[in-house]
């Protein structure tokens, strides 16, 4: 994940600095002017703005001050909580911050060599798939002498102040700040994958199983090093508007930690083991609490021995952290963002993920039939137009994470554009040998589709079946063009490529050797009546499809007599009256066992009605004719093994 940045707007941080301190004067960077360009294209702050740098804020300053803390920061005047609380998460993690606030030491003041001093910072962020070196001056925007925006709540630290500033930077302004998505904040300060949980519409608060599911879940990710935030659903007229229990609607708050809580004192507490899941976060305007149960001074404290609490950190200041216990976190807050950081190493105690990253466009053309930007699957006509992803689960069942992400565009936001567009996925099981891209969805399942939304990132997490596979990632309207990045994360190598051709490759021998004039579609679906063939009174039995030569082989399906292969085929046929074989087979560790065939033949030119019935009685059935190829069907074996 980590790896060399590249410098933004091509302004390199060592070149500039040493050219500064060469010429004895203080870095302005023309690419983000001390001007209000800078601060706003429509709305200006509320008073007269003074860009000072930190030596006129402050007599001593710093950019750390005892060290970095979430209960650093403070929000400012202009709607950025969600920007606060990913900085909060930040400062929890120390491998973190220490990637995005590179050279954190010699980018410290240093009061005994002041001369190394030149208004010039860099910060590091994860954007689109790479790490982005960017620079800044150390001028920030002041009103009466204070700070506007993100600040430290002491008033000679700046870290938190200058990395805004960076990060406002590649939006252009810091008005284009004003509203965002917590979770996006912390995959730019990481790398990590998002996933938005709506607790809301899953109804956790009211089912037991799943809530407790959910804390496992989360507690993993905090544990791993994950970041999670959280808000409540708000109307425009309730953002920020403070509840009876001290929670406030439409806010972002930083999860700081998840723990099962011992109950109980002394060693009784240890013998009998009693724990509640529990959740601690904190408000970015570093004060206004949960006034509920297990709030800072709450009564259910009590129930809690006097080290668990030291190491809990409770305190009774209102510094905007506070406990609450999980199901009353799952009752009041909505929206929940989990920022996964995977673990793609390959020496690791823990669970190690295969990632494969590809970077694409959703893109028009004038041959409509090389567009790829076909909406979604509502548009029939233009669904398959999308591009496609091919990869294999080779596992018997595997959990796969799919995260794709289009192009941030806050940076235009100044041109009234710049909001996510409405985006989303397919996964479609496929045919085990397929090569080339899809053109009918008739015989394919599709297994899973996610939300659409608009979004930064979609996110799912789905258990497959061994076999291929393709996913589709679309904008929910045709003709929506932007760019996107799909990671894809698999438990073993999924061998995942991009379908670019549509069919095989017309070659100079084809008009000797014959050109594929009829695609075919085999599927097999069930095997019965099969005989025992081993110890345990059943089989191991698998099926081989051939076809002019080639062949492709489906997965054993172990210890039965009645497999479901939901096993597939797809030839692309030069002699379409050859025959197809459909064979079964036992596996044997010595030697594999052959149990019965079926041969099929057939062209789309003379598929009439007594074809279809002469299939039928053959032990197959002809689906639904698409243009261009048949579909035949094996739907029992007992025909099968009889041939």
């Amino acid at each position: 994940m980590f790896s060399s940045a590249v410098p933004y707007k091509n302004q390199h941080y060592s070149e500039l600095k040493k050219a500064c301190i060469k010429d004895k004067v203080l870095f302005e960077d023309p690419e983000f002017p001390a001007t209000n360009s800078s601060l706003f294209f429509r709305r200006s702050p509320p008073g007269r703005v003074e860009w000072k740098r930190p030596g006129e804020i402050s007599d001593s300053p710093h950019l750390f001050v005892e060290g970095i803390s979430s209960h650093d920061l403070n929000q400012g005047v202009v709607g950025n909580c969600w920007f606060v609380a990913a900085c909060s998460c930040l400062a929890l993690k120390e491998d973190l911050w220490k990637r995005v606030i590179p050279d954190w030491k010699e980018q410290e003041w240093d009061s005994k060599h002041p001369e190394d001093y030149a208004g010039i910072f860099h910060f590091q962020f994860w954007l689109f798939g790479e790490w982005v070196d960017v620079v800044v001056d150390d001028r920030l925007p002041t009103i009466n002498g204070e700070l506007i925006y993100c600040h430290s709540k002491e008033n000679n630290e700046f870290w938190s102040a200058l990395l805004e500033k960076a990060y406002a930077k590649l939006s252009s302004s810091y008005e284009s700040l004003e509203g965002g998505n917590t979770g996006d904040a912390v995959v730019d300060f990481s790398g990590a994958v998002a996933e938005a949980i709506d607790l809301e519409a899953e109804a956790f608060h009211s089912d037991q199983k799943k809530q407790d599911e959910l804390f496992v879940d989360l507690l993993k990710v905090y544990d791993r090093g994950g970041l999670i935030s959280c808000s409540i659903k708000a109307q425009p007229h309730e953002i920020e508007a403070k509840m009876a229990n001290g929670l406030v609607k439409g806010h972002a708050y930083s999860v700081t930690a998840v723990k099962n809580v011992r109950l109980g004192h002394g060693l009784l507490a240890y013998f009998k083991n009693e724990t509640i899941p529990m959740i601690r976060m904190r408000n970015p305007w570093g004060k206004t609490e949960w006034r509920g149960a297990w709030s800072d001074t709450s009564e259910e404290w009590s129930k809690v021995g006097d080290t668990e609490r030291g190491n809990l950190g409770i305190t009774v200041a209102d510094d905007g952290e506070f406990w609450m216990a999980f199901a009353d976190w799952c009752k009041y807050f909505t929206d929940a963002d989990v920022c996964r950081l995977i673990n793609t190493s390959v020496i690791s105690i823990h669970k190690t993920w295969h990632e494969v990253v590809h970077f694409g466009s959703w893109t028009k053309n004038a041959d409509p039939l090389l567009n790829r930007s076909g909406g979604c699957f509502n548009h029939r006509l233009t669904f398959l137009q999308n591009p496609q992803y091919l990869f294999d689960v080779t596992k018997e069942v595997d959990e796969v994470l799919i995260s794709l992400q289009q192009k941030d565009m806050k940076i235009n936001r100044k041109y009234g554009q710049g909001e996510n567009q409405t985006v989303g996925f397919s996964i479609f099981k496929v045919e085990n040998n397929r090569k080339y891209r899809l053109h009918d969805i008739v015989t394919q399942q599709c297994v899973a589709t996610s939300t659409y939304i608009n979004a930064r990132t979609v996110f799912m997490r789905a258990d497959l079946q061994q076999g291929r596979y393709v996913v589709m990632p679309t904008t929910f309207r045709p003709v929506t063009l932007t760019d996107y990045m799909l990671r894809i994360f698999t438990d073993l190598d999924s061998g995942c490529r991009e379908l670019k051709d549509d069919k095989p490759k017309v070659r100079c021998w084809s008009s000797f050797v014959g050109y594929p004039q009829v695609v075919t579609h085999i599927y097999v679906h069930a095997a019965q009546g099969l005989e025992n063939q081993d110890k345990t009174g059943g089989a191991d039995p698998y099926v081989i499809i051939y076809c002019e030569g080639k062949s492709v082989r489906s997965p054993v399906k172990k210890d039965t007599l009645e497999p479901e292969f939901a096993f597939s085929g797809i030839f692309y046929r030069k002699k379409p009256r050859k025959p197809i074989t459909v064979q079964i087979w036992n596996s044997n560790a010595v030697k594999d066992q052959f149990m019965g065939q079926v041969m099929l033949t057939g062209s789309v030119k003379d598929s009439t009605e007594a074809q279809v019935l002469r299939l039928r009685k053959q032990g197959t059935q002809m689906a639904d004719e698409m243009p261009g190829f048949i579909s035949l069907k094996i739907v029992t074996a007992t025909q099968l093994t009889a041939i």
